[in-house]
């Protein structure tokens, strides 16, 4: 978050003073391709060359100080880098946004989301689709990114989950019921909304895609859609695709069932695994 909201200065501000990319590049005598991918948040800045770049832009005084305090915490190492070992890039670049996130909204139609899962199910959703190769490391990081829920700001959790999610068993019938119950406990926190979208909804207009929105504390970082699969992360920061999605969500939201509906649905599902 820190790299997304330094680029965004950094751009509007070398925009704002009437430089390109070439001259400005020139200017902090680094590449044109290095400081497109600063401006861009692939890569970080030090806090030294943001101050060489605000000098340059001509931005002094508390506004400048305040961004290059922001450069000094995006150094910090997030928790998630310490499991840089088994977590590719792009997904630590999600469990970043993740972890800063004021909102999440969700959906799911094969599994339950990493957020709400126990440990016996991630373990057995790691197994089958990653194998055993950091299994147990995989699983720690997944479990320890669910302190959003219950830190002293939680992140507040919008799910939406497929109907087949309670009913095909993962791990067995033992690790399905725990499952179910955890579901249960969580979504009656008052930071979390969990509905069921049950089969006779029919039709759907997110059922060739799962993703996560995330909406963030300061309105001025952008909301991010992330779309992910085994291989590859997609953030899209678009302002149509973010809407797109928005709404999206609020369909799947009136087409699931309510949140108290949904929790008799679970208690349904769960005898199925006593």
């Amino acid at each position: 978050m820190r790299r997304r909201r330094i680029a965004r200065e950094l751009r509007q501000l070398r925009e704002r003073a009437g430089m390109t990319l070439d001259v400005a590049a020139r200017q902090l005598d680094m590449s044109k391709s290095n400081l497109s991918r600063i401006e861009n948040a692939l890569i970080g800045i030090k806090p030294r060359d943001v101050r060489a770049a605000l000098a340059l832009y001509q931005v002094t005084g508390a506004d400048a100080e305040a961004l290059i305090e922001i450069a000094r915490g995006a150094q910090q190492r997030g928790w998630w880098q310490s499991y840089s070992d088994v977590l590719p890039e792009w997904f630590e670049f999600y469990v970043g946004l993740e972890a800063e996130a004021a909102a999440l909204r969700t959906y799911e139609a094969e599994s339950v989301p990493g957020l709400l899962q126990t440990e016996a199910y991630a373990r057995e959703i790691y197994r089958r689709t990653a194998g055993e190769d950091g299994l147990e490391r995989k699983v720690a990081a997944r479990l320890r990114r669910q302190e959003v829920l219950r830190r002293e700001d939680p992140v507040h959790l919008s799910v939406v989950l497929n109907e087949a999610v309670l009913l095909r068993p993962v791990g067995g019938a033992a690790v399905m019921a725990e499952q179910l119950a955890h579901m249960s406990r969580v979504a009656q926190s008052p930071n979390v909304m969990l509905q069921v979208l049950p089969f006779v909804a029919g039709g759907h207009p997110a059922m060739s895609t799962p993703y996560v929105l995330l909406n963030f504390a300061d309105t001025a970082d952008a909301s991010v859609v992330y779309l992910d699969n085994l291989s590859m992360g997609l953030a899209l920061e678009d302002v149509g695709e973010v809407l797109r999605y928005s709404l999206l969500h609020e369909e799947l939201c009136r087409l699931a069932l309510d949140p108290a509906a949904s929790l008799i649905r679970l208690e349904q599902a769960s005898r199925y695994f006593a």
